[in-house]
Parts: structure tokens; C-alpha cells; sequence
């Protein structure tokens, strides 16, 4: 995201991309801190790991690329995944925005399901916690590397470890 924070151009404005161009009082508005904190996350990333094993699911590689973007505007990140747990295909495609003090976070997998999550980002520690699952990653190497502990709760009640993984940042 680049480009400057404020507007000074007074000229219709577009409040809702969906609902076309509407009059209002004041400038466009413009991402401010809290959309420059995801600044963390922007980038190419290699995303190498493993399940933790199971008595019913022996723990398998996990090989993946992971694109996060700034969407048009610079108000969402775009976050997309593809590659491999064990022999199974899989990715999606996440969406991030400002949730008040932080973020909120939709995944939309490559088997149909969809994840939502609260997102906390606080110094070098990044947290997503949703209702299934949880991630506590924390950012190393100046910002080079993402060592993440994912856990899931398939009872509903108890959060088990369910995978680690290191994210690489591709130059």
C-alpha cells in the first residue's frame, strides 16, 4: 500500500462500491494505523509444517504458498493459500479487515467450509481465535519468518494442537 493518507480533492464520493457514487459531506476516506499494522502479513510466503499425529490421523507434511495483498483501496488484505496436507490438496481464500482494536477474519476453504476469526496482532505476536480453531504466530528475523502453533477444537469443547508450521518470506 502506498500513496498518501489524506485527500484533498472535493468531488462526489464513493461510500459503497455496490451502491455507485453518492454525495457527502468531507474527504474519502483512507486506511489510518490500524490497516498499516497488517502490513506484517503482506507478502509471498512459503509455509512448511506438519500435523500433530492422532490416535485416528498419523501426522502428515504440510507444504503451502501463501499470498497476502492489499486489496483495491488498501482497507482488506487478501490472503490467498494453495499446496498440500500430506497427499490432499488443499487452500482457500481468506479475507481481513479492522474490527475495532482488531481484526476480523473470514477463510473460505478449498473444501467448502468457511472459518471465521478474530484477529490480534500485538508487537510481534499474531493471533487468529475462531470457534474450531486458534493460531498463535509469532514473527521473527525482522519480519522474514512467521513460526505459527495451530490448535482445534472438534468437540466443541477442547482445544487439541493441530499443526506447526514455519512461514518464510519470499524476497
Amino acid at each position: 500500500m502506498s500513496g498518501t493518507r489524506t485527500s484533498t480533492v472535493r468531488s462526489p464520493r464513493v461510500v459503497n462500491v455496490a451502491a455507485g457514487v453518492e454525495r457527502g459531506e468531507g474527504p474519502t476516506p483512507l486506511p489510518d494505523a490500524r490497516h498499516d499494522t497488517l502490513q506484517v502479513l503482506i507478502g509471498k510466503w512459503i509455509n512448511q509444517g506438519h500435523t500433530i499425529g492422532a490416535p485416528d490421523a498419523p501426522s502428515v507434511a504440510i507444504l503451502t504458498s501463501d499470498v497476502y495483498e492489499w486489496a483495491p483501496g488498501g482497507f482488506f488484505v487478501i490472503h490467498s493459500a494453495y499446496g498440500t496436507i500430506g497427499e490432499t490438496s488443499v487452500g482457500g481464500v481468506e479475507v481481513i479487515g479492522v474490527d475495532g482494536d482488531g481484526y476480523h477474519s473470514t477463510f473460505y476453504d478449498s473444501l467448502g467450509n468457511v472459518h471465521t476469526s478474530r484477529v490480534e496482532i500485538d508487537g510481534d505476536v499474531i493471533r487468529w481465535v475462531g470457534d474450531r480453531t486458534r493460531c498463535v504466530a509469532t514473527v521473527t528475523d525482522d519480519g522474514l519468518t512467521q513460526v505459527a502453533h495451530h490448535e482445534a477444537r472438534t468437540d466443541g469443547a477442547h482445544w487439541r494442537p493441530s499443526m506447526e508450521v514455519t512461514l518464510r518470506k519470499v524476497r
